[in-house]
């Protein structure tokens, strides 16, 4: 998707560039909406949060400016203006963005969670912690269920293998050392079920 996205940012703009001022704030709201999609994923909430952000406006560092102030006293009210214009977002533009993702396949929630699921999972999360994270983001609860309903991760597996990473095998049954298993998974997200099954079902 994300070679797609690239592709039709060469040729694809919602409006002709000589149209009104409307026109050119929809194209560059589709421009930035490409380039977000172009290098990840985003669920819609997220996507729809960054495009209602501003860009900032570009500042020169502060030892540029200092440079400056030493060759001219003062920098013209103008330029000062300029840089610090702040680009007005309409929220009906951005829908209409939404919606043109949509249209082109670029936004899908339950293929965004399915991603998401597996990558983070890759990196030692359990499904607690994922389901956490995509909360945050905005993905609907019930799409979140369906994807991890359906993924094809065996979490007590994941909690074992990274627990014996992280302390060796065979793990440490003393208390002490035991509660150090425990607090390190449910931080990584796991659930209890899934960290108890470790020492029940994979040591001898």
């Amino acid at each position: 998707m994300t070679q797609d996205i690239n592709e039709d940012a060469a040729f694809s703009s919602l409006f002709s560039t000589t149209q009104d001022d409307n026109a050119k704030k929809l194209n560059n709201l589709i421009a930035r909406a490409m380039r977000l999609l172009g290098q990840r994923d985003h669920g819609e909430a997220e996507l729809r949060r960054k495009l209602l952000t501003p860009p900032q406006p570009f500042t020169r560092p502060s030892s540029y400016k200092n440079r400056k102030n030493q060759q001219s006293s003062s920098p013209t009210v103008a330029t000062a203006a300029k840089e610090k214009e702040v680009e007005e977002i309409c929220p009906e533009q951005v829908e209409q963005v939404i919606a043109y993702c949509y249209e082109h396949g670029w936004l899908d929630d339950a293929r965004f969670a399915d991603r998401y699921i597996a990558g983070r999972s890759r990196r030692g999360l359990g499904a607690q912690r994922i389901r956490s994270e995509l909360m945050q983001k905005g993905v609907d609860k019930e799409v979140i269920n369906l994807a991890l309903e359906n993924c094809e991760v065996d979490w007590c597996t994941q909690a074992y293998e990274l627990a014996t990473r992280k302390f060796g095998q065979p793990l440490p049954v003393d208390w002490k050392e035991k509660s150090k298993v425990l607090r390190y998974l449910l931080y990584r997200g796991f659930f209890q079920e899934e960290i108890q099954s470790i020492y029940r079902d994979f040591e001898d």
